[in-house]
This record gives structure tokens, C-alpha cells and sequence, in this order.
């Protein structure tokens, strides 16, 4: 099927809100929604625009993964609480370094938060609302869907959706794999699959429509999202995808386990890498701090490779497997979720680590003194094989040649690019696809040039900065800001492909 590409500056007329209301928002009620476990308590917050939404944050989805728990994939609650659940702040993050003290962690971190404008009530019925569903960025090692991170919703809310993000597992707490039963991998991404399942028995709860789930994440969760049109696990839990800034068709291995990762983290934490069962035993008794403080150490150069956890492809243990064949294979046979797809990449992409080394003496002398051996770990092929030297002498002369070291064209290349053009190609085959670039620069980026105030260009996360809040960046815009128009159709474009999934407007839409 064709390819339909965008840039940002096309936009869509805003949907119109509905008028139908199953609560009434006054500043003082405590919003509640009754589920299979019991009642749960929200809050009511204001959108962007000053538009009343509720918000119902930190829901467990699954038990705590601790104890003999920690390394298996997620299970589900069943037993109901006692009670009201309080949901009007959100739940913890999962275990990661450089957390400010203020922000919540804990390994019992697999919650949930939803947005919605229309709930049911025993007097009132209700037009039921499309779903968003996000899975945040982060390598599969950070960040989280907690709203006062970078998952705020303030902006989505202005839109008549029902909005969810999710937290999951990351770093060897999520991911870690040792080609055996005692660690099969992929946690993380069960957590996800999980999360999707409550998503589709409890979303009716919110006003929101279980047959009407979009799937949206941004570099980890859009690779994780691209994963689900795979994963037998996922089949039939979203009808429409969003994948931004990763997927999971590049020049890496998906291998079936990370066992050297595994021996790696043992060995940061002084357990035994002699018997796997006595390794996980091991591992089971540390605390959750000393996997994320061991986080940096797990690295080979700078927080390289990037990609450091790989989802795998799970040996048959007799267990549920989240990947069962390779995903490139797969997506070239056809053999994925047909559903439509917004996918796409942001104009500067990983120009952050080019500009780290470059701009770090030390770093850049070691790079261009030992390229053959580090190019393999920034750009994510295989080691210390002569297939390996030979790419990365290929890679130095087609972007470098004689000139002065730079990068961020090639990682661009290497990380992110090369993958989602052939993720589009392949899956545009079988499905619609409309493909986008990101090439909006405002007052605000996540790299900025030696002098104060000049972003770098449109990088990174950057283009998530005008469709979710978080304080660490940016404020959230008003509508005199320069960046409202970017805001409004940002949030309308992906809204709108989450209600119809059709076919975006080519053309400029007026805004209003």
C-alpha cells in the first residue's frame, strides 16, 4: 500500500468536544469508578486550555514483581481490595538511577494512570470515547508514565479521548535474559501486554471503547509498539498504532538471550555467575537501589551501546512468549497486526550523543583513535568479528572520509533512521502507513548550542514536547505562546488518527 508522508505543519480541524457529560466537574468532587476489584477514587485536573478532566492515576495492573517474583513475567490482580482505591496521585516509578527525591520509585511500580472527560453513571448514559494508550521513552532503562514526568496529559486532554500511560519494568529488573526457564526475558514487555489486557477489560469503566485502542510510544515504546503487531501476546488488545522515533527492524541482533548482560549485572552485585539458578537466587535477594545504582556501571563507553537491553526471542520453555521469531522476518512475511500507522522520526535525530563526544576532548580522541572498535557499540552491530572491522571502515568513509570526526548524521542514520525506513517499507506492503518527519525547532530542545537559549535543531523527544507535559524541559504552552500552533496540531493530528484511523487531511487545515 502507499506511503503517505507529513510534515508538521499540516494540521486537522479540531474535533468537536462533545456536549455529553456523565459527571458533573465541580472543583470539590472526588470522581469514582466502580471495576471488577473495587471502587476507585480520582481526582479532577485542568487540561491546557482550562478544560476540566479526570484523572485516575497509580492503578495497580498486576502484583508486586518482588521477591520470587522479580525476573517473571507480570501477574495479574485478582484478589479485590478493601475499600476505596485512592488514584488521585500518581504511583511510583520503577527502579532507575538519578531520580529526584521528590519523584516516587519502588519495584512494586506496574500502575497505570487514565484520563477521561465521561464516565458512566447509574442515571446517566454515555457516547464511550476513544483510546490512546502510551508507552514511554527511556532505552528500557528510564523514565516512566507518571504524569508529573514526562507523560502529562494536559494537552491530549483538550481532545475527546480517554487517555492511558503505563509504567513497565526496565533495566535488568524488566529485560534481563538467560536463555533458560529461570529467566526467560522480555518482562518488560509482558508488563506492557498486561497492562493492555486491563486496558481492554476495565477501559469500558472510564467511558472509554475496549474495540477502539490506539497504541502509541516514542523510541523504547515505539519499538515496544511495533513488537505488539508481532507478539502473539498482543493480538487483538489495539486497532491502531503509533510508532515514533525507534522501531525494531534495524541492523542489530535479536538474539535469543543476554546472557553476558546477566553475568555483567551479577557480578556488579557479587553473586555467583557459576550456576544460572544460583545466579537468580542471588540477584533475587538485592535490593532494587542496587540494580539502578549499578545502572551506568553496566555500560561500555558514555552510556553506550544505547540499545543496551534487546528485546529477545524467547526459547519455548513451555512459558507464554512475547517474541517467538525474529521481528524484521516477520514484518517482511506479512506476519504482523494489519492495523493503520502513523510512523515517523524527528528531522536531528540522536544528535544528542554525536554532540556529547564532540564536545568531550577525551571522548572524541578515543573515538577517532579506536573507531573500528567503538563503532560496533554505537552503531549496534556485532564485535570483534572481521564482518564487523570491515562495516566499520565502510561506515568511516562513506560519513567521514578525511574530514574532522563528526556524528550526529550517522547515528541519525545508524540508530534510529535505517530501522524506520525499513519498518515503513516493509509494513506499508500489507498496510496503511502514513510516515512523518519532525522538523519544527522552538524555544525549547533537549540540546541547545554553547550559546544560552539556541536549540540545536528538532531532536530527539522533541517533537513530544508539544503533545505531552513534563516540568523538566519546557513549561506547558499557552495559547500565546509561539509554539501553540505546533501544540494544537500535534495533539489533533494524533487524536484524530486515534477516533477515525483514516486517512489525515493533506492539506492546511484551519485551526481553531
Amino acid at each position: 500500500m502507499p506511503v503517505s508522508k507529513y510534515e508538521m505543519k499540516f494540521s486537522l480541524c479540531l474535533v468537536p468536544l462533545l456536549l455529553l457529560m456523565a459527571v458533573q466537574v465541580k472543583s470539590n468532587a472526588r470522581p469514582t469508578v466502580q471495576t471488577a476489584l473495587g471502587a476507585i477514587e480520582g481526582t479532577i485536573l485542568q487540561s491546557r486550555l482550562g478544560n476540566a478532566f479526570l484523572a485516575f492515576r497509580g492503578i495497580p495492573f498486576a502484583k508486586a514483581p518482588v521477591g520470587d517474583l522479580r525476573f517473571r513475567a507480570p501477574v495479574p490482580l485478582t484478589e479485590p481490595w478493601n475499600g476505596t482505591y485512592d488514584a488521585t496521585e500518581d504511583g511510583p516509578m520503577c527502579p532507575q538511577p538519578y531520580i529526584n527525591s521528590t519523584y516516587k520509585m519502588s519495584e512494586d511500580c506496574l500502575r497505570l494512570n487514565v484520563y477521561t472527560s465521561v464516565i458512566p453513571s447509574e442515571l446517566t448514559r454515555i457516547i464511550p470515547r476513544d483510546v490512546l494508550v502510551y508507552l514511554h521513552p527511556g532505552g528500557f532503562y528510564s523514565l516512566s508514565g507518571q504524569s508529573n514526568t514526562f507523560a502529562g496529559p494536559h494537552a491530549i486532554m483538550d481532545h475527546p479521548i480517554v487517555f492511558v500511560t503505563i509504567n513497565y519494568r526496565l533495566g535488568s529488573l524488566g529485560f534481563m535474559s538467560t536463555g533458560t526457564a529461570d529467566c526467560p526475558g522480555n518482562a518488560g514487555l509482558k508488563d506492557q501486554v498486561l497492562a493492555l489486557r486491563w486496558i481492554k477489560e476495565n477501559i469500558a469503566h472510564f467511558g472509554g471503547k475496549p474495540d477502539s485502542v490506539t497504541l502509541m510510544g516514542y523510541s523504547a515504546g515505539a519499538m515496544s509498539t511495533a513488537l505488539h503487531l508481532i507478539s502473539p501476546m498482543s493480538k487483538g488488545l489495539f486497532h491502531r498504532a503509533i510508532v515514533m522515533s525507534a522501531a525494531p527492524t534495524g541492523q542489530w541482533e535479536v538474539p535469543e538471550h543476554q546472557i553476558e548482560l546477566a553475568h555483567k549485572q551479577a557480578i556488579l552485585l557479587g553473586c555467583t555467575i557459576n550456576s544460572i539458578p544460583k545466579m537468580i537466587e542471588c540477584l533475587r535477594q538485592k535490593s532494587a537501589n542496587d540494580f539502578a545504582n549499578s545502572l551506568e556501571s553496566m555500560f561500555v563507553v558514555s552510556w553506550n551501546p544505547v540499545l543496551l537491553w534487546k528485546p529477545i526471542v524467547e526459547p519455548d520453555f513451555g512459558q507464554e512468549r512475547f517474541l517467538d521469531r525474529n521481528p524484521t522476518e516477520a514484518f517482511r512475511a506479512g506476519d504482523f497486526m494489519r492495523v493503520p500507522l502513523i510512523a515517523g522520526i524527528t528531522k536531528d535525530e540522536f544528535a544528542q550523543p554525536a554532540v556529547t563526544f564532540l564536545r568531550n576532548d577525551s571522548l572524541r580522541r578515543e573515538l577517532d583513535e579506536s573507531f573500528e572498535t567503538l563503532a560496533p557499540i554505537l552503531f549496534l552491530f556485532e564485535r570483534h568479528t572481521p564482518e564487523s572491522r570491515t562495516k566499520s571502515r565502510l561506515l568511516r568513509e562513506k560519513f567521514l572520509g578525511d574530514r574532522p570526526l563528526t556524528l550526529n548524521g550517522s547515528l541519525e542514520d545508524g540508530l534510529i533512521g535505517f530501522g524506520m525506513h525499513r519498518f515503513v517499507a516493509l509494513a506499508s506492503k500489507y498496510t496503511t502507513v502514513y510516515q512523518y518527519k519532525f522538523s519544527y525547532v522552538g524555544r525549547y530542545s533537549h540540546l541547545y548550542y554553547p550559546e544560552p537559549d539556541k536549540p540545536y535543531g528538532a531532536v530527539h523527544h522533541d517533537d513530544l514536547l508539544y503533545l505531552l507535559t513534563g516540568p523538566f524541559i519546557a513549561p506547558m504552552f499557552s495559547t500565546t505562546d509561539p509554539e501553540n500552533g505546533t501544540v494544537v496540531r500535534m495533539t489533533s493530528m494524533w487524536t484524530s488518527f486515534a477516533i477515525h484511523g483514516i486517512e489525515l487531511d493533506t492539506g492546511y487545515a484551519q485551526e481553531r
